[in-house]
């Protein structure tokens, strides 16, 4: 199983805990000139400061023998430091069991047209039938006539859209990224905002939209512009709630290019209160994720804030 699909499967205390926050060690000082206090990290079970961190030394990380259980399926907490310039930023990593995502071989699908992401797997053609045959007997419980001619290919042309609408599924972060992560002496925040976003509700299977910013402080790698857009389609094209969509947005990020730290900000409009309900056509939702920097320096979240607030 690939890990950006492990990520759809996890609920928001799994994925703040697939977060590997103890790579901050307390010896490196953020570059960044606002604050030169020693940065504190958090956990799900709460938060420490690093200098305490430092009154005992971990000890050294025995390597697994081959074909022992710990090799297989455990999680591992590695500390990366940068390379490269001038600046030692400490990376945000993950967590994870040591596979490799898997890179299925798909092959061209017909009903979905992406510009870089044409290549689905042939099953989710299959599936068609299926869901063109429940659409019909959903139209006949609607009380109307499935074989008047409006609705005589209804069915076939709703089962295809519902495909394009969860095309999030057949792709992974590997065929998003496609090899632009670039080495860059660059360590100041990176911000893409208003990335306009449609997705699904799966309460009730009705669309919400909105807009998307991210934030990102580098490495020494930089990602591709356009990929941050990207990383919000794979996401935001499933069965969705926006709280976890945030958050797997900013976990994905991470794990693309290690950074110091990654925010980001969601704002939608869900149809399910608009149509139905209490039926609040003005009303929006708000969601956020910071991770790394964002979370423990107040100064460099409000930097961020100010950013994709400002017209």
């Amino acid at each position: 199983m690939s890990f950006t699909r492990q990520l759809s499967e996890m609920s928001a205390s799994e994925l703040n805990d697939a977060i590997d926050d103890t790579n901050f060690p307390q010896a490196h000082i953020l570059s960044r000139g606002r604050n030169n206090s020693v940065c504190s990290t958090s956990s799900t079970s709460g938060t420490s400061s690093l200098a305490d961190r430092a009154l005992s030394q971990p000890e050294e990380p025995v390597a697994p023998q081959p074909g022992s259980e710990s090799a297989v399926g455990t999680p591992t907490d590695e500390l990366v430091p940068s390379s490269g310039g001038a600046t030692n930023r400490p990376r945000l990593i993950l967590k994870t069991n040591g596979s490799i995502p898997e890179n299925d071989g798909h092959e061209k699908c017909t009903f979905h047209h992406d510009l870089e992401l044409d290549h689905k797997p042939p099953t989710r053609e299959a599936l068609l039938p299926d869901m063109a045959r429940s659409y019909r007997l959903l139209l006949g419980g609607l009380g109307e006539n499935p074989d008047r001619q409006g609705l005589i290919k209804t069915p076939e042309r709703a089962a295809k859209a519902m495909l394009y609408f969860t095309k999030g599924y057949d792709q992974c972060l590997e065929d998003v990224l496609n090899g632009a992560v670039f080495d860059e002496d660059h360590d100041e925040m990176v911000v893409v905002k208003d990335i306009e976003m449609f997705s699904m509700c799966e309460h009730h299977l009705v669309p919400f939209y909105g807009k998307v910013s991210i934030g990102y402080l580098p490495c020494n790698k930089i990602l591709g512009l356009s990929k941050l857009a990207r990383i919000v389609e794979i996401f935001s094209r499933r069965l969705q709630v926006q709280e976890r969509l945030t958050k797997q947005i900013a976990v994905a990020v991470t794990q693309a290019v290690q950074p110091a730290g990654v925010a980001v900000v969601v704002e939608g409009v869900h149809m399910c209160m608009v149509m139905r309900g209490v039926q609040k056509i003005n009303s929006k939702t708000v969601t956020s994720t910071m991770l790394g920097v964002f979370r423990d320096d107040h100064k460099t979240r409000e930097e961020f804030l100010n950013l994709v607030t400002s017209k």
